[in-house]
């Protein structure tokens, strides 16, 4: 007996139905949250660094799936292996057999890794820090784990443990017993460290919440107190990885910093299939992996799997082949340098930071008297509501799509594909310059979509 499934009379017949869909069966909030924001688009393709819809405009994604469209979308090397990976038919996941798939794909992400050693293959990226606690851990013999505040790891409950938000943690108690530290706080690094229970510091480069970089010098001295005290680095690069920031590491534009532990997901995949790494130095995986009692002590159901891996050999290849890295620091350097000059033009624009293709715009408290009032009433209602005022209308108007920071900030962060161009950096400048010019002129519009925000943020308390 043949069973037939087809995919495209299946979308052809249910497609409409999308949001429908997704409030009676899946997370009920996400489709109230974009019908009241105006996010409910109907996106039918995706090519590189764009969308379409139905009617063929094209929408310029500036958030690249939260980072894991790295090269865009169906970039067609990447397209290519995964149909040679399924054609191949091979014995893929026997779990009593070593395929030769995830060598080479642990080989070739070492390359980049010079003083890391071993790979082990999860799903995704809370999954590769879980992966790194778990081996920082066992590997000292000590239980606590250091973490940033405002930092993001992840959301299942040891990545949860290391997240420097309440607004994830609230609820969900008890959670590991690790401790916040500031970002680029040695003081309190050490503080924690002379109790002798620290296992490792985990830490992003760059957080992402708020696109705030680790101060210049601070991964360096965090190592060199981590290495005295016997304790671990662990960087978590799943989203700044893979050229993000215009290095193939965002730790690595800080000379001298070697992490113990690194993890990496998000544009590994492809855009694809998902797929997380945690890179270790050797004594690390001996440690954990110490004898054939221990062989299956830390595994992933679908880790290396045939499809994961065939797509994350394909994207360091893209990557090699053309030039990603560099193309991300011309491109990101031209997008942070057109945006920074827009500073001293408009008042309500505090701050522009990050590197590469990792970019944070700030908003602040405009000084025209006009302006302060209607800034005010936005802050008392609820913070991030001016930011939010400004990923509308990039949509809206000009058919682009961006993200606020993170709850309660006034922040874009921008982290598009990374194979963004000069004609995209064109169009987003004149498109945000255009909504900015809109914010400052007192009226219109966006102030009108302003008052709607508030009265929803009202009626929510």
């Amino acid at each position: 007996m043949t069973t037939e499934f087809d995919l495209g009379a299946l979308l052809a017949e249910r497609g409409a139905e999308r949001y429908e869909l997704h409030t009676k069966y899946l997370n009920p909030q996400l489709p109230r949250m974009l019908h009241t924001i105006g996010f409910d688009k109907v996106y039918e393709r995706g090519e590189g660094a764009h969308f379409f819809d139905a009617d063929g405009n094209d929408y310029l994604d500036m958030l690249a799936g939260f980072g894991v469209m790295g090269l865009g979308r169906h970039h067609p090397v990447v397209r290519k292996a995964l149909h040679d990976v399924l054609d191949a038919g091979l014995a893929d996941l026997t779990r009593f057999d070593c395929q030769p798939l995830p060598g080479l794909l642990a080989e070739r992400l070492l390359a980049h890794s010079p003083h890391l050693d071993r790979v082990f293959f999860g799903n995704s990226g809370t999954e590769a820090v879980e992966t790194a606690l778990k081996f920082a851990r066992y590997a000292t013999g000590r239980p606590r784990i250091l973490y940033c505040d405002h930092a993001f790891h992840g959301l299942t409950t040891g990545s949860l443990s290391v997240n420097g938000e309440d607004g994830f943690r609230d609820g969900f108690a008890p959670l590991l017993p690790d401790t916040a530290v500031p970002l680029g706080d040695l003081d309190a690094l050490a503080r924690e460290l002379k109790k002798g229970d620290v296992a490792g510091l985990i830490v992003e480069p760059i957080q992402g919440k708020g696109v705030h970089e680790a101060p210049p010098g601070y991964l360096r001295a965090a190592q060199e107190l981590l290495r005295r005290h016997k304790a671990l680095l662990i960087a978590d690069e799943v989203q700044t990885g893979l050229g993000r920031t215009g290095d193939f590491y965002a730790y690595q534009h800080e000379d001298g910093v070697e992490p113990d532990l690194v993890c990496v997901a998000k544009a590994l995949s492809g855009g694809y299939v998902p797929v997380g790494a945690t890179l270790g130095r050797d004594w690390i995986f001996r440690k954990v992996y110490s004898s054939m009692d221990r062989v299956l002590v830390h595994s992933a159901s679908f880790g290396s799997n045939a499809q994961a891996m065939a797509a994350g050999l394909a994207v360091l290849s893209v990557m090699e082949n053309e030039q990603i890295v560099a193309g991300v620091r011309r491109t990101g350097d031209l997008l942070k340098a057109r945006l920074t000059a827009l500073v001293d033009r408009y008042e309500l624009l505090a701050d522009v930071r990050g590197r590469g293709l990792m970019i944070g715009i700030e908003f602040g408290r405009p000084s025209s008297l006009k302006l302060r009032g209607r800034w005010t009433m936005l802050q008392a209602a609820r913070k991030g509501l001016f930011a939010q005022m400004v990923v509308v209308p990039l949509l809206q108007r000009h058919r682009i799509l961006t993200q606020v920071s993170g709850d309660h900030l006034e922040v874009i962060k921008l982290i598009p594909p990374l194979v963004v161009d000069e004609a995209d950096v064109d169009r987003f400048v004149t498109a945000f310059t255009a909504v900015m010019d809109d914010a400052h002129s007192g009226g219109g519009l966006m102030w009108d979509f302003g008052k709607t925000l508030i009265k929803q943020a009202v009626a929510n308390r």
